[in-house]
């Protein structure tokens, strides 16, 4: 039985957001200047232009595969484990970064004006409950729901156009309509990232996250709330709040962001949270990726 004061996850019917965040960052491109589209980023080696070009190509691959049944190359290997897959994105996305570096970024941001809203427009087309052409595997699914991976694409979207905002000293996206599922489905890899982590029946771990730039939230006190509840199998991640969980952590929605993308190192994050409880439960949370890699 589900602690009290919890609820079940429903699914994230996202596709409705995606216009609004591919304008924003048309918007934001445009304002650039030369400097800006150079300068380095989050990305390990990837500049502004960089993870312009790389949005480029995720939308341009989507609608070439998904909506035009396009049949892309056949890898050069096997994929047989998480990280051959990994090594084969990196390596996709790696050469058109590479190639696009010949394009300004005036042409970047025209075609990219072009394709968010053609991506948008595919993506409001499918079905949420039929199967994604692909899985979201940090999540540890082999295969999800069109609703998930919709998800997934909008956390892509978002905290790259976040990286770039915070690259060039432009504010951050701060709209709830957005942040709250996008941090939802990061946190959706949580149940994957505790499933070696042993721990009675019972055992929950209290998660809040401030939004808005706010100071990380007592307990019980604002921002979004979720339980990871231990049952006799396995970890479940729910929304709502328990009243003395064996572990709880409060934090920002940046850090949460940061984390969640490989863009700050744990230890880091951890200096920026409020944690009480049990320590060790919530190691995985600190070492949880939500993107590949």
């Amino acid at each position: 039985m589900r602690p009290a004061g919890t609820r079940p996850l429903r699914p994230l019917l996202v596709a409705d957001r995606f216009p609004a965040l591919g304008h924003r960052l048309v918007d934001l491109l445009r304002g650039l200047t030369p400097e800006q589209w150079a300068l380095p980023t989050l990305c390990r080696d990837w500049s502004v232009h960089d993870i312009a070009a790389h949005l480029l190509d995720t939308a341009l691959r989507r609608l070439s595969v998904e909506r035009d049944h396009h049949q892309p190359p056949p890898p050069d290997a096997p994929i047989a484990s998480y990280r051959d897959l990994v090594a084969f994105l990196d390596g996709l996305n790696a050469s058109w970064v590479a190639a696009t570096r010949r394009l300004s970024g005036s042409v970047l941001t025209e075609l990219l004006a072009w394709a968010e809203p053609q991506l948008a427009r595919h993506l409001e087309s499918l079905d949420p409950f039929a199967g994604a052409r692909f899985s979201v595997a940090w999540a540890g699914e082999e295969s999800s729901h069109a609703w998930f991976d919709v998800a997934r694409e909008l956390t892509e979207r978002w905290h790259h156009q976040q990286q770039i905002r915070l690259a060039v000293g432009a504010p951050p996206l701060r709209d709830p309509a957005l942040s709250e599922p996008v941090l939802e489905t990061f946190l959706r890899a949580l149940p994957h990232s505790y499933r070696e982590t042993a721990a009675p029946p019972g055992t929950t771990v209290g998660m809040r996250i401030a939004l808005d730039g706010q100071e990380p939230p007592a307990t019980h006190d604002g921002g979004l709330a979720y339980v990871l509840w231990r049952d006799a199998e396995r970890w479940e991640l729910l929304g709502g709040e328990v009243e003395s969980p064996d572990a709880a952590v409060a934090l920002d929605e940046q850090t949460a962001w940061l984390l969640l993308t490989k863009g700050i190192k744990p230890h880091d994050a951890r200096e920026r949270s409020r944690e009480r409880g049990e320590r060790r439960l919530l190691d995985p949370l600190f070492a949880t990726v939500a993107v590949m890699g």
